[in-house]
């Protein structure tokens, strides 16, 4: 953990800690929040930019719609809900965000965020000024594409995990939910059978678009066919491919 250096206002956050600088060659999440295909010389490059860790408390927020755009955000510690406001002033939750995920690109269409971003734990992010990116990106070949590549990156998991969603049953969005949170910690190392709900229910019926009886329902059925174990926020996936088979029964065959 870098040691505190200065304090940063973040747009929206009005309390956020900014942190010594981080290096993009020297971290453990660079192979899922950078492009893959990177090369290392345009990895070095990144580093000569002055990317700042900044710590955001529990229920802090981000950014917030209107909020000028000067960064794109990379979780490096904790757990982020992303959405839009409705003009009754309520949120729509429409992506949870774990570290090494990307945050802010909905800005990068204008001056202003549209959506917003709030830490759901004590988090910490990576944050990247868009115009020292910019900036670089136009003297570097390989660098001039790493921004539509990441937008186009996240338009095609948001794709996937909507085409998981549309059309189901509300057991199936539930279990289509808890398979996409297993994969991704999957990938980051972590178990992919033992989850910690960050997010509160009230936050997941609005991404799941369902109410929270139902949610609660869905639980206990999913529970009581033996594919899950859940108490309060932890959830123990006890059959991880019976759990797969509600979302899509043709793998039974």
């Amino acid at each position: 953990m870098s040691t505190l250096a200065m304090f940063h206002q973040v747009p929206g956050s009005h309390t956020a800690e900014a942190t010594e600088g981080a290096l993009c060659t020297n971290c453990h999440l660079k192979g899922i929040c950078l492009p893959v295909d990177l090369k290392r010389q345009d990895v070095q490059r990144l580093d000569a930019l002055k990317i700042d860790r900044r710590r955001v408390k529990e229920r802090q927020h981000l950014y917030q719609p209107s909020d000028e755009v000067r960064a794109i955000f990379a979780v490096r510690r904790g757990t982020f809900k992303s959405g839009r406001r409705r003009q009754d002033e309520t949120d729509h939750v429409t992506g949870f965000h774990l570290p090494g995920e990307l945050l802010g690109l909905d800005g990068l269409a204008g001056h202003e965020h549209i959506g917003f971003a709030t830490a759901l734990d004590d988090a910490e992010v990576c944050a990247i000024s868009h115009a020292q990116l910019t900036d670089l990106a136009s003297g570097t070949p390989g660098l001039q594409r790493v921004i539509p590549r990441l937008l186009g990156r996240e338009v095609v998991r948001q794709q996937e995990l909507l085409a998981l969603l549309r059309g189901k049953s509300v057991e199936e969005r539930l279990a289509a939910f808890l398979v996409d949170i297993s994969l991704r910690q999957q990938a980051r190392g972590c178990s992919p059978t033992e989850i910690h709900l960050q997010m509160s229910r009230a936050d997941l019926c609005s991404y799941l678009g369902m109410k929270l009886e139902t949610v609660s329902r869905m639980f206990t059925l999913l529970q009581r066919r033996g594919l899950l174990v859940v108490d309060k926020r932890h959830v123990q996936i006890v059959d991880l491919e019976g759990l797969k088979l509600v979302i899509d029964p043709v793998r039974m065959h």
